[in-house]
């Protein structure tokens, strides 16, 4: 489904050259849950933005579905990003002046899904609010609204940025949960964490280091959530 190759991409910075992926290459099949493991600077966040087409490349190529979408227009890159991805984000960048159903409509809207709204709200346990507005929910709440948001346009790939990182251990485990199961419908997770923990539940692990990939493991037998010490 997705295939980097020899993935760089520089930023200048001042008189500074900064290599923040350096000729990265891995595989990540639908069906699967992958996580990107690695600590702060090592490049995760970057190798989300070219997941996500919200930047290119500086050298390399990126196939999705055997397409190069570094060749891609502008134009092509925002319908790519309307209906291939749904992004999780560790600060949920809900709408303030929405109900929790209408920030999921939003999203279905771009693919004509919204039919999905009310099932996805009832998926992430969360019907009874859907009438509240972000600011009358909790942080796991605010954070499954935005999963529901993901899945409701029913996209191929699910890309999630430190989804647990502002959570407390017990609703960051919900939280994982919840998208670890979105690979059943079809759909390929791809988690940026710097927790290891989370690792153990994933179908691949890819592990970052200086903007290098040092290893690429398959995991035969991932654990359910609740084997896992948080």
């Amino acid at each position: 489904m997705i295939e980097f190759k020899d993935v760089s991409k520089e930023y200048i910075v001042g008189n500074q050259r900064i290599k923040a992926l350096d000729k990265v290459s891995f595989e990540i099949e639908k069906n699967q849950f992958t996580v990107i493991l690695g600590p702060s600077g090592s490049g995760k966040s970057t190798l989300l933005n070219l997941l996500g087409g919200m930047d290119r490349p500086t050298m390399g190529k990126i196939e999705i579905d055997s397409m190069g979408i570094e060749k891609f227009s502008d134009y092509e890159l925002s319908d790519y990003r309307k209906n291939s991805i749904g992004f999780v984000f560790q600060f949920y960048n809900l709408i303030p002046n929405l109900t929790a159903l209408e920030n999921i409509k939003i999203a279905a809207q771009l693919t004509n899904k919204v039919e999905l709204s009310e099932d996805m709200l009832k998926k992430v346990g969360l019907m009874k609010r859907k009438n509240n507005f972000p600011n009358q929910l909790s942080g796991g709440e605010m954070q499954r609204i935005a999963i529901a948001r993901a899945l409701a346009k029913n996209p191929p790939l699910i890309l999630c940025d430190e989804p647990t990182g502002a959570l407390d251990s017990h609703t960051g485990q919900k939280i994982i949960e919840l998208l670890s199961n979105a690979k059943n419908s079809g759909t390929a997770v791809v988690l940026v964490t710097h927790n290891a923990s989370i690792a153990l539940m994933a179908d691949k692990i890819i592990r970052l280091h200086d903007g290098k990939v040092v290893k690429v493991e398959l995991n035969d037998s991932p654990l359910s959530i609740d084997r896992i010490s948080w």
